[in-house]
This record gives C-alpha cells, sequence and structure tokens, in this order.
C-alpha cells in the first residue's frame, strides 16, 4: 500500500522525506521489519520502540513513525512523527487492511467479569441464527466454524486488524469481541468500527497495571467515549458504575438489570443446579446456566441481539439451550459429589461463584474451595481472595495458580493475611495445585460442592523465566474421580 494513503488515517507533527513509497508491512517488532516495512517505535510497559529505529533501519525499514526521533536519517527513508504512536499503529492497522470493520457489524465487550461468556453467547447466538459470525475472545477466536487460536484477550492492533480483514473477507455479518482494559488504554482497538459496545461491570482487578480504581475505570468507560452516534450502548444499571459508562457517549443509551429500573429487564424465578428459571422481558425463559451472574449475562445478550435487530421469538428458544464458555461454572458430578471449575481470579468474581453455590446447596452439603493467585499481577487483591473463600467455604485450600516469577510461598503469605480471625483451623496451604485439588476432591462427601477457581480455561502453568507446562484442573479432577493416572503430557513444559 502506498505511505501517502497510509498517512491519511494520522494527525502528523512533522514529516521528512518522501510519501509516494510502497509499504508491504506494518510492524512495532524490529525482529519483524524487512525492506519495505513502515516501523511504528510504541512505548510498552517492558520496552521502548523509540530505542529499536536504528535496528528497524538497519533491517531496512523504509519508513518510521515515532514520537520523537534525535538520530541521522537515509534520505531513502521517510520519518513521520505523531503525539501517540501507539494511536497511529491502530489506524495505520485499520487503513492498511482496508478497514474490515466498515465491512461487518463490530461489537464490543468490557468490564471485569463475563466478557468471555458473554462475547461467546453472542456468537453461538447469532451463529444459530443463521448469519456468518467472528469471535474474538480470551479462550478463543472463531471465523464461523473455524478457530484461530488466541494469545491475548485482546490482540495487538496489526494481528487484530488482519483478523478483522480475514472476518470481513469470508462474509462474517457480525463480530463479537472482548475488549479489555489494557488494550483500550494502549490504543489497540484505535481505528476500529463498532456497531455497539456493552458493559457487563466493574470491580477491583489489575490494579497493578492502572495504578488506582479511577484509572481503571476511565480506560473502560473511553471505549464507550469513542463510540460512533449510530452504535448502540448497552450498560449494566445494578452495577453502581454502570451509568459513568454512558456520561460521554454519542452512541444511543440503552440499559439492562434484575434490580433497576432498565430497557431490558429479568428477574430470577429459581436459581439451582440444573440452571436457571428466569422472568425475561415478560417471558418465561429456562435455561442450563446458573447463578444471578448468569442472569445478567443472559440479559446482557438478549439486549445485544435485540438491539442488532433479532427478534424476540427467535433469540429466546436458542439462548435457553446454550451453555457458558468453557471454566466458566464448568461443573461435573460423579459420586453424589459436584466439582466446578471457575476462571473466577478476582475477589467480586469469586464471591459471586461461591454466593451461588451457598445458594443452591440451600444449606445442605459443604462448600471446598481451592484458590491461589498469580505472581507479578494485582497484590492487593490476594488476601481479599483468601477472604472471600473463607466467608462461604468449610474448607479452604490456598495453593499456586500462575507463580510466574513470584516465589509461590510470599503469595501464599499475603493471601494468608486475608484470613479472618477464627477461620485459621479451616484453610489448609497447598503449594502444588495438583496435589490441592486431589486433596480436596477427597476431602468431599456426598453432597459436597468442590469449587477450583482462578484458571478456569487455561491449560498451563506459568512459572519463573516465563516457563510454562501443561496442567489442567478439570482434567485432575476428572482422574481423582475415576481413580486414574494423569495423561502422559502433564506437567511437560510448552
Amino acid at each position: 500500500m502506498n505511505l501517502s494513503l497510509l498517512l491519511t488515517a494520522l494527525k502528523t507533527r512533522k514529516i521528512t522525506g518522501r510519501q509516494d513509497k510502497e509499504i508491504t508491512n506494518i510492524t512495532f517488532d524490529s525482529r519483524t521489519v524487512a525492506p519495505g516495512s513502515l516501523f511504528v517505535a510504541v512505548r510498552g510497559t517492558q520496552a521502548d520502540g523509540h530505542d529499536y529505529i536504528s535496528k528497524a533501519l538497519a533491517s531496512g525499514a523504509t519508513a518510521i513513525v515515532c514520537e520523537q526521533f534525535s538520530g541521522t536519517l537515509n534520505e531513502e527513508v521517510t520519518m513521520i512523527e505523531v503525539d501517540q504512536s501507539a494511536e497511529a499503529l491502530g489506524l495505520l492497522s485499520s487503513v492498511f487492511y482496508g478497514n474490515p470493520t466498515r465491512q461487518l457489524k463490530l461489537v464490543g465487550v468490557t468490564g471485569t467479569n463475563g466478557k468471555t461468556t458473554t462475547a461467546t453467547l453472542c456468537f453461538d447466538l447469532f451463529k444459530r441464527l443463521g448469519y456468518k459470525t467472528g469471535l474474538v475472545s480470551t479462550i478463543e477466536n472463531r471465523i464461523g466454524d473455524r478457530i484461530v487460536p488466541a494469545t491475548h484477550t485482546t490482540p495487538d492492533p496489526v494481528q487484530l486488524n488482519a483478523l478483522l480483514r480475514q472476518m470481513a473477507d469470508e462474509g462474517c455479518d457480525f463480530v463479537f469481541m472482548e475488549v479489555s482494559s489494557h488494550a483500550i488504554d494502549q490504543r489497540r482497538i484505535a481505528g476500529l468500527y463498532f456497531a455497539g459496545a456493552f458493559f457487563t461491570n466493574i470491580t477491583h482487578d489489575h490494579i497493578d497495571y492502572h495504578k488506582t480504581f479511577g484509572a481503571y475505570l476511565k480506560a473502560k468507560k473511553r471505549l464507550f467515549d469513542d463510540l460512533p452516534k449510530d452504535a448502540f450502548a448497552l450498560t449494566n444499571a445494578d452495577d453502581r458504575n454502570g451509568s459513568v459508562m454512558l456520561q460521554n457517549t454519542k452512541a444511543k443509551k440503552y440499559s439492562y438489570g434484575l434490580k433497576k429500573m432498565a430497557d431490558f429487564k429479568a428477574r430470577i424465578i429459581e436459581n439451582g443446579i440444573s440452571g436457571l428459571h428466569l422472568e425475561l422481558d415478560r417471558q418465561d425463559f429456562i435455561c442450563r446456566m446458573i447463578g444471578e451472574f448468569n442472569a445478567y449475562n443472559l440479559l446482557a445478550v438478549y439486549g445485544v441481539a435485540t438491539l442488532l435487530g433479532a427478534r424476540k421469538e427467535d433469540v429466546l428458544p436458542i439462548l435457553s439451550s446454550l451453555g457458558g464458555a468453557e471454566g466458566r461454572f464448568d461443573y461435573i458430578q460423579e459420586n453424589g459429589i459436584t466439582a466446578i471449575v471457575d476462571y473466577a481470579h478476582t475477589p467480586d468474581a469469586l464471591e459471586k461463584v461461591l454466593a451461588t453455590l451457598d445458594d443452591i446447596r440451600r444449606g445442605k452439603g459443604n462448600i471446598i474451595t481451592v484458590v491461589g493467585c498469580g505472581g507479578d499481577r494485582d497484590k492487593a487483591k490476594r488476601p481479599l481472595m483468601a477472604r472471600a473463600a473463607c466467608d462461604y467455604s468449610k474448607t479452604v485450600i490456598l495453593t499456586s495458580d500462575n507463580p510466574r516469577s513470584e516465589d509461590p510461598a510470599a503469595i501464599l503469605r499475603d493471601m494468608q493475611a486475608g484470613v479472618p480471625i477464627g477461620s485459621e483451623k479451616k484453610v489448609l496451604v497447598v503449594s502444588d495445585r495438583e496435589q490441592a485439588i486431589r486433596t480436596a476432591y477427597r476431602m468431599a462427601q456426598d453432597g459436597d460442592f468442590v469449587l477450583v477457581a482462578g484458571k478456569g480455561h487455561e491449560k498451563y502453568q506459568e512459572f519463573a523465566q516465563k516457563s510454562r507446562i501443561y496442567f489442567d484442573d478439570k482434567a485432575v479432577l476428572l482422574n481423582e474421580m475415576k481413580n486414574m493416572s494423569l495423561p502422559g503430557d502433564f506437567g511437560k513444559t510448552l
């Protein structure tokens, strides 16, 4: 693509060199630069792309986008200075791939909890309605029936626009995408055109990155601030910050809720291990999903479907037959014991899952919870996770999650600080996650619930030096239930 065409997407501060030249690819990784590349120097959390401009030039970059440059340029290289190179990367990537989001309807979902479940439900629903549909999620990316592996909640702008280009070329009508606060803050979604966005909830998370809850809230809100006026903005009326999302949006505003007045309403009639019975938009609705948090998820998806023009009589029968995403209240039953694997990795998410179990058990059976916290992440939530587990469980087993570069014992000490006085005797510390899960199941008796929280769909554990081994919470449970040994690749380095 001609550089002059690409530059129409940017507000530039200064351009030095010829603009009429062909660009073969866009990259922000100096290791992938080749002759004809446009290199965008992005300031990241781990490295600053400006430090690699000379390397990019040595590898044959024909143009550089940056915020500042003080070196000497070859006259064959075009230097483009901008105020924010991260934003420029998104805008350039969108133009380079032919503005794919102008050729389909892209809907984004943001929030602390529920993003994967709601995005997956939207994808499954519209696929069953007969549309060619795309999904960009934590677990996987999908183009119709084809799976494209996912590495981040929201891919980098180049990968993301390349994926959306594939979706547009293959005739996708709708694409549903999880949008993380990191992606919004790092401007990975700059240049994308959203047909709508919806908000699930916001609680304590990612403070290690955003530093304050206010900054975290502001990042989420920006998705709605940037929506075009012909888009829709749907928020959770029952979340105390739900209305904040809509304060400055130009989009059409809508809400959903179980408690407050809202455009889309539902009421829980019954919640049990077999599923939910709701009155949804004045219709009787029964589904296999469990818990108040899933009532919110289902209501949000129903609202999105309605706003995208689907008919109620078509949506509700399909929605009632759908299940949740992998690793989200994923339960199995054997020998009178119910075991649940859930991705809950924030205090609020863990509390909601445990409250659901407490409601379902109706005073019968006990809850045994296995939970850990990830290393190199928000330390403030560690004691809160332990406290939430203690509040609802007869027995709590604190264990490792993804320690990463931290000492697992140090993480566990942080969690133990949250154990309430008087609850110490019901807390066990078992650092080895496999052994912790096996111990929990062996302690359970007929009618008990075993919750394994924190990793959900993940099939690995991550340790120091970014090493990973294969690990699957559900596989450990299934094999313990059947008294079988684990598969041969368990613990294998990935």
